[in-house]
């Protein structure tokens, strides 16, 4: 019973193993101090540039490893008990929710997803007349505005089915993919069986002039609000465009059962060619994937959603991800949190009775949705969501923990939000350069956790922000690891200490314990051991490609050379690439120079591995002697030949469209042939 007579509405537990992970961290540090003691104590007198090379890009990893045991100290998870809320408040009481769903382009995200995602959010368990949908829409498309006024219309059907049933999930997609016919009830499975086809329907109009590429005249006649793309001369210069699909205070907006609808609202920005947009739309819909392989072939976000935002929390409060938040309108609004603000909002009562009609309203809003609306006000910077950073949304979270406001984070057992993941390597890497340069950017500016968040977030909240502002920098440690000893295995340069020695159980000890660790970690969070192995792939990949890509490209940006560009990742994929994806078979399919990057390491690697074995057979009786002295490096070298399995195989051996272009091949035989032959001579 808490303090003023109620159960209490949630509780929150630290994590358990605590102890073991903690032991594991310190047994990681002791072996970490032994290698920094060996590599400063055993200086070769020649090759030194090497060995101090190796020496930084382990402090490095050092390093990082001290932030995520920072991150992951003390997690702390919640659960709630949403059954004594109706006994605390009564309906009256409950606060008006406003729920943003963000879209930039029809190509890349189908408008039957986008509206499946709105009939979902619309279908929720809470007082329709204090819930409002609004679609913004950054492709000022049409076709999305069509899509959403079948959606209007499905709602009626939709609502009153999902109360009946009690529907799980509330994504007509996702629903009727898992959820079978009922075949207990007749009436029952007759009513699920026209609701499916009724959306299977309006799925297919939607469907059939999307590919169309345009709304035919008959049925822009059907709403006038398609008279506004009159006006719009391209999905980058067009005037404001607000229509009030579905009017919550307007009597008639009701379901088939007469109960009455959420307000749903469409959005396109004014855009302008001279006016810069700043890329508010897009960014918020890339967490929680639904449509992950069962081993998630391009990796996850499986640690990062489901302990490393726990462990921020711990710390102080997760940061803002983009998405699956829930805001508080006033610490959004740039309201600095105080004892006398939290005492006002207790108080405060919410009552959404709002005067003039829709039309009227409408006319009125679109002027807030003009692009020059924002000039010469603190909107973007001290309020809203913020405009300086590719991550807006990281820099956003941020902005609002700096002015006293505490996030909590809440990971139930059914996934609460759930959206579309790259279905191709060349997206999964380009989603990730854009994340990591972002990240990057933050932490070179004013906005700084160390400089940003002071003095409001804690010291231990600042540094958990750097497991993500130092992804791009991760990636210069990461390429001296992995082309450098294989580099001198050509040379006969050794980086480590002999297997035979003992300053070998060190090194031994600190790759095998840290990386079993990781793979019972990840088992724990659900997934698979060769879920495990291709989230280690994509490690390396994108540290090697797209937060290299992300720190030479913020680099150029830092001097004037380019200017940001936001990159909308693609979740929709033709029928081969879809079923490659379905069946875990990496797609390549198209030139990049991630592409060459990563086939170019793959085979230096490869040709340095075939340089050990072919000398091995050559000298016979000496083999034991060299693996002693470059054991190390060579199972180095196997571990990246391992990892770069699907690289060779899409080089080589395949013969789909989804390969590695030709182009692409030649170039990094060409280059790795070229680095090879360098080292020797």
């Amino acid at each position: 019973m808490g303090k003023n007579g109620y159960l209490p509405l949630f509780e929150t537990k630290p994590a358990g193993g605590l102890v073991f992970f903690r032991s594991y961290a310190a047994s990681i540090f002791i072996g970490i101090c032994f290698i920094c003691f060996h590599r400063v104590s055993y200086f070769p007198v020649t090759e030194r540039w090497v060995w101090v090379g190796m020496f930084v890009a382990e402090l490095w990893f050092s390093f990082y490893f001290f932030i995520t045991v920072i991150v992951k100290w003390n997690p702390v998870f919640r659960s709630t008990f949403k059954d004594r809320l109706s006994s605390r408040f009564e309906e009256e009481e409950l606060p008006g929710v406003d729920i943003f769903v963000c879209t930039a382009d029809p190509r890349l995200e189908p408008p039957t997803m986008v509206v499946s995602t709105v009939l979902s959010v619309m279908a929720y368990d809470y007082p329709p007349h204090k819930l409002s949908v609004y679609l913004s829409d950054d492709g000022c498309s049409d076709l999305t505005f069509y899509a959403l006024l079948e959606a209007s219309g499905f709602a009626q059907l939709w609502l009153p089915f999902c109360r009946k049933l009690k529907v799980e999930p509330t994504s007509p997609e996702a629903y009727f993919q898992t959820t079978p016919e009922p075949v207990d009830d007749v009436f029952m499975a007759n009513e699920w069986l026209i609701i499916k086809k009724s959306y299977e329907d309006m799925k297919n109009r939607i469907e059939s002039i999307t590919s169309l590429g345009k709304v035919p005249a008959y049925r822009r006649k059907e709403h006038n609000g398609f008279d506004e793309w009159d006006f719009v001369l391209s999905p980058h210069h067009h005037p404001s465009i607000l229509q009030i699909l579905i009017d919550g205070r307007d009597p008639n907006a009701i379901d088939i059962e007469g109960k009455a609808l959420p307000t749903l609202v469409y959005l396109a920005r004014e855009k302008r060619p001279q006016i810069h947009h700043n890329f508010k739309a897009g960014a918020l819909n890339a967490l929680a994937f639904d449509n992950l392989t069962e081993n998630e072939i391009y990796g996850s976000l499986r640690v990062l959603m489901k302990l490393e935002l726990a462990g921020f929390d711990g710390n102080g409060g997760p940061c803002y991800v983009g998405t699956g938040c829930v805001h508080r309108r006033e610490s959004l609004s740039g309201m600095k949190y105080s004892e006398e603000l939290a005492v006002e909002l207790k108080a405060m009562k919410y009552d959404k009775k709002i005067i003039g009609s829709a039309s009227f309203n409408e006319e009125d809003c679109k002027a807030l949705a003009s692009c020059t609306y924002e000039e010469n006000t603190p909107w973007g910077k001290e309020k809203g969501v913020k405009y300086e950073s590719l991550v807006e949304d990281v820099l956003t979270g941020m902005s609002i923990q700096s002015k006293g406001w505490r996030s909590v984070f809440f990971n139930p057992q059914r996934e609460a939000f759930l959206g579309m993941g790259p279905t191709t390597l060349l997206d999964t890497l380009v989603q990730h350069k854009r994340w990591g340069e972002g990240e990057l950017q933050i932490l070179l500016s004013k906005h700084c956790p160390f400089v940003y968040g002071r003095p409001n977030m804690p010291l231990k909240l600042q540094l958990s922000y750097c497991i993500y502002n130092l992804w791009a920098p991760n990636c210069f440690a990461t390429l001296y690891y992995v082309f450098v000893p294989s580099f001198c295995l050509f040379r006969g340069i050794s980086l480590f200490p002999k297997i035979s020695s003992s300053w070998g159980i060190p090194y031994l000890y600190v790759i095998f314990v840290h990386r079993v660790h990781s793979l019972v970690e990840y088992v724990w969070l659900g997934g698979t051991v060769r879920g495990w192995l291709n989230e280690q792939r994509m490690w390396m990949f994108k540290r090697t490609t797209s937060y290299l890509f992300a720190a030479i490209d913020h680099m150029l940006k830092l001097f004037g050379f380019s200017k940001s560009a936001f990159a909308i990742t693609g979740k929709v994929a033709d029928d081969d690439v879809h079923r490659r994806y379905e069946q875990e078979i990496m797609e390549f399919g198209t030139w990049s120079p991630m592409f060459t990057v990563l086939a170019t390491l793959a085979l230096f690697n490869l040709l340095g591995l075939i340089a050990v074995v072919t000398n091995n057979v050559a000298i016979g009786d000496a083999r034991m002697k060299i693996f002693d002295v470059f054991g190390f490096q060579i199972l180095l070298c196997y571990v990246l030949v391992f990892i770069n399995l699907p690289i060779y195989q899409g080089m080589f051996f395949r013969k789909d469209s989804g390969k590695m272009p030709a182009s692409v091949t030649l170039q990094s035989v060409a280059f790795a042939l070229l680095a090879s032959t360098l080292t020797i001579y």
